[in-house]
This record gives C-alpha cells, structure tokens and sequence, in this order.
C-alpha cells in the first residue's frame, strides 16, 4: 500500500474485510510516524520511506498507489519495472499525455493493472448499469453526475504543482466514468464545453466546474463539481433514456436519518461537517463508496488473469476528457476530446434517431387522458404535419 492518508487507509479497510485472504504486507508513506502508526492500527508486518523498498519487497504480490497525483507516475513505473500487478487510485495521471505514458508503460512490461475509480463501483451504480445495459431505459439521451462538498481533506490537493489542477481532477474525474459507463464505453467522447471558476478559495485551481461531454451517439453527459458545497458530500446521478430515467442518490439520503443534540462523539462519514442536529449516516461507508466491490472485481480479475472493469485504459480516457474540459474552461468553446489511442470496438454506435409509428407517421409522445382515453401525437413524415390522433 503505497500512502497512509484517507483513501490508503479506506483501501486497507475494504481489503482485509473483503475477501479474507488479502492483506496489506507493507505500507509506504513518506513520514516515518505516519507509517509506523498506520501499520500499528491496521496490523501490517511492514513499513518504510522507500517507495522502491516496499514494492520490491519479495511478499508483494500487487501495489497499490494511494499517493498524490504528482507521485503516481514514478510509483507505476517502480511497479511495472518491478514486474508487480498495479492498481492506481484516481486520476491515473496529470494529464491525458501522461496518461497514455503510463498506459503503454504496463502493456509494454504486461502487468496486470487497474483502474481505482470506485464511485463506478457503487452497489447502486452498478445495479443501475446493468439496468441501463439491459435496456431498460432504451437509448440514452443525458447523464448527469454531481459531486460537492466542502473541500478534500489533505494539502496536496489544494496545491495544482501536486495535484494538476483543482474540482475537476479530483471529483470531476469520478463524474466522467460514471457518465462513461452509463454511456457505453464503446461511444467515443467527442468533445466538451465547460465552465471553470475560482469563486471562494484563495487557490491557483478551480473550485467549482460544469462540463457537458458530447458522445458520438449524440448523448450528452453532464457533470457538476465542487470544493464549496456546505453541509457534507452530495452524489448524484441521474440517466436519462428514450425509454426511461433513473435516479441515485448516494449520501444525502442513506434512508438512516438521526437526529442528536449533544453530537455523536465519533467519526460520521467522509466530509461531514457536524456531528449535531439532522444527519444521514452511511451504514457501510466502504461499501456503500463502492470500495468493497472495486477490490473484488480487481482481484478476482487478477485471480482470473482477465482484464477488470475498469483499467489503466479507462484512466486515460478519463484524463483525456478532463485535458479538453481545462482547455474549454479557457477558450470558453467547444473543445475537442485528443485520444491518440482509441479502443471502441468494431460494432458502430447507435445514434439517437427518431422512433416510427408506422410508415406514415413518426413518434413523438403518447397520454392518457383524464376521461381514459388514449392520445397519441405524430408527425407525418411526408408533410411534416403535427397530428393528434385519439385511441
């Protein structure tokens, strides 16, 4: 485990509760105390300051990166080098160049690799895809992905020589792939038009950003982020189809809501800012967070010497997005999505059309009417009519 902040440790915490026979054998942080103490309280017989030390420790199997963005380069490449499987928190990189970097670096030395993007992972996300898949809610027309809440939680983050920018590459990156998988991974993102501001933090990087993603079917996904938002962490997804739309929530109505006076005396939740008063509190916050199911789909992959959900691959789509997001935020224009490397599939991607009623007549909405009568409104394909037709 490489990095003892909060995502090391969520990420220890979903490991040795998952599936039994994992273990984190050595932790890396760049502050011996920090170290000592992690491996202290989560019972792991190794730590150190040298992150090749911990890598190429004989009993490490799979290395896993925690650690600011600025560092995930040098960790992948110790990992690929060391011939270890590697599992990158997110975002994969700086930037979409980077990215691509680090993509060819594992397929070059052949190392398993993943993708940490564990919001994709959600139990309900992935009930909801599956959903979206099956065809539930016909072709997709728009996603929306939120994300808010008052700021992350270490100094790295504030800093864009670490971190590479500001809500964008932190939170916006979640968004993306959720938008991705809701989506289809084979529609190629085309390009993006995205505002980005500085509003309240006295930072270098944005604190909060709107982006619209432009897929090649025609669908537009949409994301919301922000470092401002009061009153803990807000995630949202909404899908919309031609068939039908889905909704999720995942923080602010846990459907466990508590009320307390005199406060809780203890750990809520990530990025709750009170412990009194109304609060909804995350029965299994790993789980729920979509960690559990993330390292499961990793290591059964690994197990399985198949490729996971989500890859080095995915990250670098992602990156890329999030390089043309930075430029349109700029150029205030539609900016075109740059992948050098593009991996669709062979089928082409259904584009959103117009549905048929017949061989005269196209679809445009159908309502039942208060007297329970049925009526229907077309549009002659011929004339161009807009007709009303009762059933």
């Amino acid at each position: 485990m490489l990095g003892s902040g909060l995502i090391g440790m969520f990420y220890t915490m979903s490991l040795h509760q998952q599936r039994g026979k994992d273990r984190v054998h050595h932790i890396y942080s760049r502050r011996e105390d920090r170290a000592k103490a992690f491996a202290e309280k989560w019972g792991i017989p190794r730590y150190s300051t040298d992150m090749a030390e911990a890598i190429n420790d004989p009993e490490t199997d799979v290395v896993v990166i925690g650690l600011p963005n600025n560092l995930h380069r040098q960790a992948i490449e110790l990992a690929a080098a060391a011939g270890k499987a590697v599992l990158c928190t997110k975002p994969l990189a700086m930037n979409g160049t980077e990215a691509l970097e680090l993509l060819q670096t594992v397929e070059k030395t052949g190392v398993f690799h993943g993708y940490l993007e564990d919001l994709a992972y959600t139990p309900k996300t992935l009930k909801a895809v599956d959903a979206v898949r099956k065809g539930a809610l016909g072709q997709i027309t728009w996603t929306r992905s939120r994300e808010a809440h008052p700021g992350p939680h270490s100094d790295w983050f504030w800093d864009s020589k670490q971190s590479g920018g500001g809500a964008i590459i932190d939170v916006g990156c979640h968004c993306i792939e959720i938008g991705r998988n809701f989506m289809g991974k084979n529609n190629r993102p085309l390009e993006v038009m995205c505002w980005a501001d500085t509003l309240v933090k006295p930072i270098d990087a944005e604190d909060n950003a709107i982006g619209l993603i432009k897929y090649e079917s025609g669908a537009i996904a949409q994301f919301e982020v922000s470092w401002t938002y009061r009153g803990g962490m807000d995630l949202r997804d909404e899908v919309a189809g031609t068939e039908g739309t889905l909704r999720i929530d995942h923080f602010t109505h846990t459907g466990y809501e508590l009320f307390t006076a005199v406060g809780m005396g203890d750990y809520v939740g990530e990025k709750v800012e009170s412990e009194k008063g109304w609060m909804f509190p995350v029965g299994d916050e790993v789980n729920a967070l979509g960690y559990n199911h993330m390292f499961e789909d990793m290591l059964e992959s690994l197990d399985a010497g198949k490729q996971p959900m989500e890859s080095f691959y995915d990250g670098y789509v992602v990156n890329a997005i999030m390089d043309a997001c930075y430029r349109s935020a700029k150029s205030h224009q539609w900016e075109k999505v740059e992948l050098p490397i593009w991996r669709g599939g062979d089928e082409p991607v259904a584009k959103i059309g117009f549905k048929e009623y017949d061989e005269n007549h196209l679809y445009l909405k159908e309502e039942k009417m208060p007297d329970g009568r049925k009526k229907l409104i077309l549009k002659n394909k011929t004339s161009g009519e807009i007709v009303e037709k009762i059933v």
